[in-house]
């Protein structure tokens, strides 16, 4: 008896055998029983996803001796002819082989005649969109009013090729790729129907190998069950197939997750010596990375994605000690250099470049985090010092509750034996004093200090402390603030060591660029940016969870920057 490869052993017979296309199926058989039958169907998708097998089927459905039918009963004459593909009133036609414009008006004359023993006369056009203009334009009026006993099928790969008037001409139906468990569920059924014993996890690459195709999954199947006999081991698999590199794939992006650039090298000298394709390899590590990530944000629901459920725990593993932003740094990494990795005439060298880059990348941890992280030392300050007393004027500073009040809560009787009091306050010398009450403020609440670095003492009397600062100054309208100045005046309290008031005044300074309103202007937004950002929330956590940070500067990023 002949050998049939699996492909055409194991072709789907009838609709309910048709895999991963329930959406085609549902319905071509609803229009069967409805007697909805169109002239003309078009079947795109990519290779191996049943298009052929499915056409064949229908055509059996139209025309079996009991039908139509959405079930044929594939016994009687017309059934096995069909299926045998020697029947006169199906003709499948190879359209790369049978394009030009004679072809197609011999068809149209053979369209005239009654079909021989069947219901209907079909045309099965595989490769429809390599048919030439001239051929499509010949097939139009045919197609748009065929005789009622005829009916076009058409297949292609590139629907995109094939001419609007021609498609608007036909029902038009999508066939997807086939998911990795349904490949997997089918070729398990093919080897308990022949008898072969082969693991999961063998079946799961070679499902992995076919890309979505049905029947390149069934030929690669063939191809092992020919090298290694009925008993197929993984390992068997692995060679097959040139999948020795699995395992160090692992090893490397688990080198480049820890940071190891040395390991990392070496895992790849040890590859290219094993005989590994380069960039074979390279491909392979992005799908690797890609599948992490997929791991990494889907969690749980990763079974959903096309990799197999052996490897998912293995993954979860891999990754779990890396951020998500990280894992998409690899993978936004690997998808820049591609091209250049590519058109390398050196590819040893360029991919050794790309792991060392990715191995020395610092780990990329997430905003929120940071921000979460910030408030949570934030909140344990409020704790330890919610119970702190006011030993100095009497006044409860941490009913302000801000992060200046509770330092002088905390760190008033610290800085009393240091302060001078207000009676040793030399009114002649209010510059000194000035210099001491800034360095105060500024270890007290580092961000309010930057504030008031430009500021002068200009008198201090009857517990009325004056400041002045330049007119315009950018931080003016944030210390009349009623909250800032507050905690300016506790501040400035602790260090007279008795309840003071301030008073803000602005001062008139030398006028610079000779009075030109433009500089003026550009001062003016010069300052409005700097004020936005220092008020910037995140600067204004930092400076107050650590005391010892001093703001140095604020320039304005210039659009090159």
């Amino acid at each position: 008896m002949e050998y049939l490869v699996l492909a055409r052993k194991f072709r789907p017979q009838t609709f309910e055998g048709v895999t991963g296309q329930e959406h085609v199926v549902k319905t071509l058989k609803n229009a069967i029983e409805q007697k909805r039958i169109a002239h003309a169907f078009l079947f795109a998708g990519p290779r191996g996803v049943g298009k052929t097998s499915v056409a064949r089927i229908m055509a059996k459905s139209l025309n079996c001796e009991k039908g139509p039918a959405p079930i044929p009963c594939n016994i009687c004459s017309n059934c096995r002819e069909i299926t045998d593909g020697r029947s006169l009133d199906v003709r499948e036609i190879d359209g790369a082989s049978n394009r030009g414009i004679d072809e197609i008006r011999e068809l149209r004359e053979n369209v005239k005649f009654t079909p021989a023993s069947s219901n209907y006369k079909i045309y099965i056009v595989d490769e429809v969109h390599m048919l030439t203009r001239e051929a499509f334009n010949a097939l139009l009026k045919t197609l748009e009013e065929p005789p009622a006993h005829v009916i076009f099928i058409f297949a292609t790969t590139e629907r995109h090729k094939v001419p609007a008037t021609i498609l608007s001409r036909c029902q038009c139906y999508d066939f997807r790729r086939i998911s990795l468990k349904e490949i997997i569920a089918s070729l398990r059924r093919v080897s308990d129907g022949e008898g072969i014993e082969i693991s999961d996890s063998a079946l799961g690459w070679i499902a992995e190998a076919g890309d979505g195709s049905m029947r390149d999954a069934q030929s690669i199947f063939d191809q092992v069950i020919s090298y290694a006999g009925m008993n197929i081991k993984d390992e068997d698999v692995e060679e097959s197939l040139g999948l020795t590199d699995r395992k160090y794939l692992f090893d490397l992006s688990a080198a480049i997750i820890r940071r190891d650039a040395a390991s990392c090298l070496n895992i790849l000298e040890e590859a290219y010596l094993s005989g590994i394709d380069v960039k074979h390899f390279y491909q392979g590590l992005l799908r690797h990375f890609r599948n992490l990530l997929l791991v990494k944000i889907a969690g749980n629901e990763s079974p959903s994605f096309d990799i197999a459920s052996e490897q998912i725990a293995k993954l979860q593993e891999q990754c779990k000690d890396t951020t998500r932003e990280t894992l998409q740094r690899y993978v936004e990494i690997l998808i820049g250099e591609e091209e250049g990795f590519r058109r390398s005439q050196e590819a040893r060298m360029k991919i050794e470049t790309i792991i060392v880059k990715m191995a020395y990348l610092e780990p990329i941890i997430p905003l929120g985090e940071i921000i979460a992280t910030i408030e949570a030392i934030e909140q344990k300050i409020r704790k330890g010092s919610s119970g702190t007393g006011n030993s100095g004027s009497g006044q409860d500073f941490s009913a302000n509750n801000s992060t200046a009040g509770r330092r002088v809560n905390s760190g008033e009787n610290k800085a009393a034996g240091s302060s001078p009091t207000a009676k040793s306050i030399d009114t002649n010398n209010l510059t000194a004093a000035g210099n001491d009450l800034k360095k105060f403020i500024k270890k007290e609440n580092a961000l309010l200090g930057a504030k008031i670095d430009s500021a002068e003492i200009l008198s201090y009397e009857n517990k009325c402390l004056a400041l002045g600062f330049p007119k315009d100054y950018i931080f003016m309208e944030d210390i009349n603030n009623k909250r800032q100045k507050e905690q300016l005046e506790l501040l400035a309290g602790a260090f007279f060591r008795e309840k003071i008031q301030i008073k803000i005044n602005s001062m008139d300074v030398q006028k610079t660029n000779g009075g030109n309103n433009n500089g003026r202007s550009r001062a003016n937004a010069l300052n409005e940016m700097k004020r936005d950002a220092m008020n910037e929330p995140i600067l204004q956590k930092v400076m107050e969870e650590f005391p010892c940070a001093e703001l140095i500067e604020i320039k304005a990023r210039t659009g090159g920057d």
